[in-house]
């Protein structure tokens, strides 16, 4: 019996330590409750019942606000994905008009292309429908030549 009783309070002990360890340790903006002395004072006093306060309400969980009740944001309500959302479609509208300069650029001498783009006429460059010229591949997928 008194193995027992030596077993139990060491393990008191320890668990108490563990107690005292982990909130001394844990995020201050995490403890609920009490600050953050008080805790460690009670655990220390209370053993065994303070450890398990701490551990049931001084712990703050990760997920929490400062409000101490969690929120999901939808899309629409989450201003930093809507700003997000806004710099793309700006990024996207600057990439395109980047592209016609470009294409602008590259067509300066010829006249424009019938669906309005300026462009050179004639220099597209033309390929067959099938594979039956010298150099494309056929059903085999070997070069005919």
């Amino acid at each position: 019996m008194v193995r027992l009783y030596v077993v139990l309070i060491v393990a008191a002990v320890v668990f108490s330590i563990y107690a005292v360890a982990d909130c001394a340790f844990f995020d201050r903006s995490r403890v609920r409750g009490l600050s953050r002395g008080w805790w460690i004072v009670v655990i220390i006093f209370v053993p065994i019942i303070g450890g398990l306060l701490w551990f049931i309400i001084g712990r703050g969980r990760a997920g929490r606000m400062s409000g101490g009740r969690t929120r999901t944001l939808a899309p629409d309500d989450d201003t930093e994905f809507l700003r997000h959302l806004g710099s793309e479609a700006e990024q996207d509208e600057r990439i395109r008009r980047l592209e016609q300069e470009l294409a602008d650029l590259d067509g300066d001498d010829g006249g424009d292309k019938p669906d309005g783009t300026a462009g050179t006429a004639g220099t597209e460059r033309q390929r067959p429908d099938g594979p039956e010229s010298p150099g494309e591949s056929g059903p085999s997928g070997r070069p005919n030549a």
